[in-house]
């Protein structure tokens, strides 16, 4: 009976310590990635945005009365995209003296001619290389978030195989010892606190991979979903002309600005709910403030959200294709 009590004994010893060593591993997961990329520092933004008011925004294009004379020969979309540009007067007297370049233009008017095609194509490459800066940064903020989502990722799922094959062990061994005791013990009640025991330790294990959640800080000081969710009058990220761009909206016509049919889109994908700033202020916080404690469901969130955004920016990307396109036009 002694010898029985011993192996008894080891038995629940050898146990006690798989279960332990699975707690250790699943509780010190976190404290290991965590401290990995805690001081992480984005170098993304390099953008030295000079600071500007609502009065440096571009006046809505459908509250203006452009001449005739660009209306009948660019559209709407190409003479928008002018207006956010502030090109608007330049390409006037471009225009008009284009259609009088087959009959009375010296060679003086010729060579002013080519210099104000060469500012306006330059004004245009301008806003096209903020467009690629911007769509670049937001790329670069996006696979940041991806990176430490799929690193929290790896480690929910090594915690989750050890727990996995940890119960297995458990399992079998409590399988065979609970035949080894019911042949040499006629006592029922331990038998059955034994078995008992042992399935409560794999429910435990089970439990266990349920709230297998690691969690990490990730900081953004830089934070283009803020004024994109908060619909703010001027921006602390996008410069002038792409904020008009995403922001502009004829009322007169019943149209949303880009900006409102992003975060309708989100609102309807689930990734913000709608009420979000009042009835989670914390989340609220996580997603559109300078950051916090993100788990690997939230960073890729986020990274999803940068991405839906820089898709939207880099729209911008053909109205000004098209605007230079309907320039060389006036040539013909």
């Amino acid at each position: 009976m002694c010898l029985y009590n011993i192996k008894h004994l080891k038995r629940n010893i050898t146990i006690a310590i798989i279960f332990c060593s699975v707690l250790f591993t699943a509780c010190t997961g976190y404290k290991k990635s965590h401290q990995a990329l805690l001081h992480d520092k984005s170098y993304c933004n390099k953008q030295q945005l000079i600071a500007y008011t609502a009065a440096d925004l571009p006046k809505p294009f459908y509250t203006l009365q452009p001449d005739t004379l660009l209306t009948s020969r660019f559209s709407a979309q190409s003479l928008n995209m002018a207006n956010a540009i502030g090109i608007t007067a330049l390409l006037t007297t471009y225009t008009r003296q284009c259609i009088d370049s087959n009959t009375h233009l010296n060679i003086n008017k010729r060579l002013n001619l080519i210099e104000q095609l060469l500012h306006i194509n330059h004004r245009i490459n301008l806003a096209s290389l903020e467009v690629s800066a911007i769509a670049g940064e937001l790329d670069c903020e996006e696979e940041r978030a991806n990176q430490f989502a799929a690193y929290l990722k790896e480690k929910e799922a090594k915690t989750e195989n050890k727990l996995i094959i940890s119960s297995i062990i458990l399992g079998a061994a409590g399988a065979i010892s609970a035949e080894i005791i019911s042949n040499n013990s006629s006592n029922a009640n331990f038998v059955s606190g034994f078995i008992i025991g042992v399935s409560l330790a794999e429910a435990s294990l089970g439990a266990l991979m349920l709230v297998n959640k690691k969690q990490i800080e990730f900081i953004h000081k830089d934070n283009a979903l803020t004024d994109i969710r908060t619909h703010a009058t001027v921006s602390n990220y996008f410069p002038p002309a792409i904020w008009y761009y995403l922001n502009y909206e004829n009322t007169q016509k019943g149209e949303k600005s880009l900006a409102k049919l992003l975060v309708e889109k989100w609102q309807l994908f689930g990734q913000v709910s709608e009420n979000i700033e009042s009835a989670d202020h914390a989340l609220f916080e996580l997603y559109f403030g300078k950051g916090g404690t993100y788990n690997a469901d939230q960073l890729q969130n986020r990274a999803d959200m940068l991405d839906q955004t820089q898709a939207y920016v880099t729209l911008m990307k053909q109205d000004l294709k098209n605007l230079a396109y309907e320039i060389e036009l006036l040539k013909k």
